[in-house]
């Protein structure tokens, strides 16, 4: 059957079919084409092509294996390095978009016979982190990067230190706890008939006079005060001036109406209205 004009719409219904992801019984590794129905497949491996693909790869089949799980590996750490880093995820649900690019290698292809299987690789080689909860299989990258490395490093030397400054810490607190240990002890060892007034026999105690002239004990004296006092540089307090209190409405109206009668009568007194004239003679 010949192919399908480029443009036509037969040929643009074949390529929108073989965009999407086949089935995996129909794929060739050997030839990396995948076939849409068995018939495709059957006509595939019976053409020219393939057959001298497969006598290539049936020359050195363990070469050929190593090749395609060495890429099968490298694509796989590669997707979980970028796309998760050192954080764990479960394996099942990356194998997913693993495999959703069509071009990627197919496991039946590696030494790998199944993802159980590939996973314990992992873990065995030490490529990355692999547990096994109730959920199933975790898997989460090991960054060995020289930078990754420098960087861990750095990580566990300001732990160390940190942990080094904690036990000098502790360290001298037990030392101190040990030596007011040894303090409480010493004291508790002292005889207590030593610490008893020890008098001979017949010696009678002095009694202690003490006389004091000028009325009565000496009262402890103020050192701020006398600072104060002798201080030269203090200035004199001034008058303090008190603040005038706030008057009401009525108030001022009331002291407006006596200013008012004052300014009155300041100006009666002042023109004599009441003084009789001087007679002019």
């Amino acid at each position: 059957m010949p192919r399908a004009e480029a443009g036509s719409t037969k040929a643009i219904s074949n390529k929108i079919k073989a965009k999407g992801l086949g089935r995996l019984r129909w794929y060739c590794q050997a030839c990396s084409r995948q076939c849409r129905d068995e018939n495709g497949f059957r006509c595939h491996v019976q053409s020219e092509s393939h057959v001298r693909q497969v006598l290539l790869i049936g020359e050195d089949p363990k070469k050929y294996i190593e090749d395609y799980s060495k890429q099968f590996l490298d694509n796989f750490l590669n997707l979980l390095k970028t796309g998760h880093g050192e954080k764990k995820v479960h394996i099942n649900q990356f194998y997913q978009q693993v495999i959703a690019d069509k071009e990627h290698i197919h496991m039946n292809a590696t030494k790998w016979k199944s993802l159980s299987q590939f996973a314990a690789y992992l873990g065995r080689e030490g490529i990355c982190r692999v547990e096994e909860t109730e959920k199933g299989l975790f898997v989460s990258y090991i960054d060995r990067s020289p930078e990754a490395m420098r960087r861990q490093e750095a990580l566990l030397k300001k732990e160390r230190q940190d942990r080094g400054d904690e036990e000098q810490e502790q360290r001298q607190i037990r030392e101190q706890i040990k030596r007011a240990q040894q303090s409480a002890k010493e004291e508790e060892e002292v005889d207590p008939e030593a610490r008893k007034l020890q008098r001979k026999e017949g010696e009678k105690a002095a009694p202690k006079v003490s006389l004091s002239f000028g009325g009565g004990g000496n009262k402890p004296k103020n050192v701020f005060a006398a600072a104060v006092k002798k201080n030269p540089l203090a200035g004199k307090k001034g008058p303090v001036m008190e603040q005038p209190k706030k008057m009401t409405e009525q108030e001022r109206i009331m002291k407006q109406e006596m200013e008012a009668m004052e300014r009155k009568r300041m100006r009666g007194s002042a023109g004599f209205p009441d003084a009789k004239r001087p007679k002019i003679s």
